[in-house]
């Protein structure tokens, strides 16, 4: 993501009102929607699809279309805007995508893509190609559906910035900390900062680009410096393709602490992590709500019942 003014944005941005609400609280676990940890971390899981454990051998499954997506967003009313660009890869009728920073993918990595086997991909140089197929393998095998753990949450149609304030609420509503307490935001997005503090809140907004949010506040750099004096972590699913995400995930496991993500990136890829440090996640596979105007839908996990620290946040 690169900015074109103030406001940050990672993973789209993300309101004012649901088709389906949620009260301004933490979602609790539901028993029988409950997803229990397929692996350890990101290297388990990583390991355990190359074992074929989670669906068919990766060596039998190729890519048949690669592409990438480019945005460029400013809101209405808002001072800044920012740009998203986002590599997808088809597996059968599933997609896996992985953001990166505008311009910085090479030409050639999107044909290596193309006819390349799942567990060739897995060992590609470039991060966000291992990351979209592995993200493509896990949408294929395990697909966001009911049986597999997710939950519907309906967005409006409407212009980008009323689907951006749904999604927020839909995201905010995971959180399982009680009012006052403070959350470190990785990747930040105006919206969703908005929907937190609607909840009493205390956000600590940090994005590798670093700037200012919508309101003037600074944008903290480093994540991993922040976690300490956070309660909870909220972050994009673009911590997978940088390589932040493992650090995180290993912080809030080993502190108690609320791990909530955010993915359009690895969006198949991180409910299976679930109850690894993993406590809740808003998964929206492409296409995402900025491509189009009409009602959409983004799928919601949460772990079982050990996930929500009952509003205490973690013990830092």
């Amino acid at each position: 993501m690169s900015r074109l003014g103030q406001g940050a944005a990672a993973d789209g941005a993300v309101a004012d009102r649901a088709v389906r609400p949620v009260a301004d609280r933490a979602v609790r676990p539901v028993a029988d929607c409950a997803v229990r940890p397929v692996a350890a971390g990101l290297p388990d899981l990583v390991r355990r699809v190359r074992a074929g454990e989670l669906g068919p051998d990766p060596r039998t499954q190729k890519i048949a279309v690669a592409f990438t997506t480019s945005q460029a967003v400013r809101h209405e009313g808002r001072s800044g805007g920012y740009r998203n660009e986002v590599l997808s890869l088809r597996l059968g009728s599933a997609v896996g995508s992985c953001a990166v920073e505008p311009g910085a993918l090479p030409a050639a990595a999107i044909d290596e893509c193309v006819g390349a086997d799942i567990a060739t991909l897995l060992d590609h140089p470039l991060a966000p190609v291992r990351i979209a197929a592995l993200d493509a393998y896990l949408m294929h095998a395990l697909p966001h559906t009911p049986a597999n753990g997710a939950r519907p949450w309906e967005l409006p149609a409407g212009d980008s910035l009323s689907k951006s304030r749904a999604r927020a609420r839909g995201v905010a509503g995971l959180l399982a900390v009680a009012p006052g307490r403070t959350v470190l935001v990785v990747g930040v997005v105006n919206s969703l900062l908005e929907a937190l503090r609607a909840r009493g809140l205390v956000c600590v907004p940090c994005d590798l680009k670093g700037g200012r949010t919508e309101w003037g506040e600074p944008v903290r750099t480093d994540a991993l410096a922040e976690l300490d004096g956070c309660d909870a972590v909220l972050a994009s699913g673009m911590t997978l393709g940088n390589g932040t995400f493992e650090p995180l995930r290993a912080h809030c496991e080993r502190h108690g602490k609320p791990l909530v993500m955010f993915a359009q990136t690895g969006s198949a890829v991180l409910p299976r992590l679930l109850g690894a440090g993993v406590s809740a996640v808003c998964a929206e596979p492409y296409p995402f709500f900025w491509l189009d105007g009409g009602p959409g839908v983004v799928h919601r996990y949460t772990g079982d019942d050990g996930y929500a620290l009952l509003g205490r946040g973690g013990d830092r």
